[in-house]
């Protein structure tokens, strides 16, 4: 792999401004704004770990009830993962990561209690 070294000089393109924000709308942002965005972000990463957890299952080919069994964690912890309600953290998003890229071996593992 070659790296290759740019210097951009914005005075020498037109296009090119000097910074990358528009400071008026900044400046315009209210705190209500940032609480907006802020929740329509968090809405957007539970929904992306529901559908993380939903497709792990799936490719396992398990229904929810198998699933929490295999991975001894309540039916109702499995259901408000994959419903949005809740999201996996710390063990159980590793737990499923693992599940995602390794199920043999981490079903194997589990197994072995």
């Amino acid at each position: 792999m070659t790296t290759v070294r740019m210097t951009l000089d914005p005075k020498g393109h037109a296009s090119l401004t000097a910074g990358r924000i528009d400071r008026q709308r900044v400046d315009a942002t209210t705190e209500d704004d940032i609480a907006r965005q802020h929740m329509a972000d968090e809405t957007a990463a539970t929904q992306d770990a529901a559908r993380f957890a939903r497709r792990v299952r799936e490719r396992l080919g398990l229904s929810q009830a198998q699933f929490s069994q295999q991975v001894g964690v309540s039916l109702d912890t499995i259901r408000n993962w994959e419903q949005g309600k809740r999201s996996p953290t710390g063990a159980a998003k590793a737990l499923l990561t693992i599940l995602d890229r390794a199920p043999e071996t981490a079903l194997m593992a589990l197994h072995k209690r």
